[in-house]
């Protein structure tokens, strides 16, 4: 099951995914809403908290999450506040019942991370993409317009064309066709470097 706890919340926050299953995450934690309730109606505990990147609107609850559940934190940078544990471009982690290869994706933010589960066909994207060809912001800090254009590259190359399911950092998921997008995102972020 993959459910976004975000959906429908008002404030400035990413979307938040609990992928429940053998390990039981939150991908991103969200801001600016009662995470840990929302958690809490569908499962009891979770395993650990899994980061695309460390922007406000993505960590902005973390120390509630962490407070409630007692778990580690996984990103790219443990020098990032909250981070416990690094996960290394191209390691696989387990989100709910599937393996994921996780793929280094700067040029939003220097820590982001993109998951690509081939098993069951399924992005996390974070703030790399979105849906209708948008790619994340690169005028804040870190940001990088061609290192941004680079990681959509190394996304579009990894992911197979029948990917059914994209999970973005904002706005709506993406079940049909998101392997287009993605084509989009990279048309557009060249267009506009």
């Amino acid at each position: 099951m993959i459910q976004n706890l975000a959906a429908g919340q008002q404030g400035f926050t990413s979307n938040v995914f609990l992928v429940a299953g053998e390990r039981t995450v939150l991908v991103d934690v969200g801001n600016q809403f009662d995470v840990v309730a929302a958690t809490r109606e569908y499962v009891d505990d979770i395993d650990a908290v899994v980061l695309t990147h460390t922007h406000p609107d993505h960590v902005g609850n973390l120390a509630a999450v962490v407070d409630a559940f007692d778990v580690d934190v996984w990103g790219f940078d443990t020098d990032a506040d909250g981070v416990d544990h690094a996960i290394a471009d191209g390691e696989t982690v387990l989100l709910g019942d599937d393996e994921y290869e996780a793929l280094h994706t700067p040029g939003h933010k220097d820590d982001h991370l993109c998951f690509y589960s081939r098993s069951n066909q399924t992005l996390f994207a974070g703030d790399l993409v979105f849906a209708n060809g948008g790619f994340g912001r690169t005028d804040l800090e870190e940001g990088d317009r061609g290192l941004l254009v680079e990681s959509v590259g190394r996304v579009l190359d990894t992911v197979d064309e029948e990917l059914q399911a994209m999970h973005t950092g904002h706005g709506p998921s993406v079940t049909a066709n998101p392997h287009t997008d993605i084509e989009l995102a990279l048309q557009a972020a060249r267009m506009r470097a």
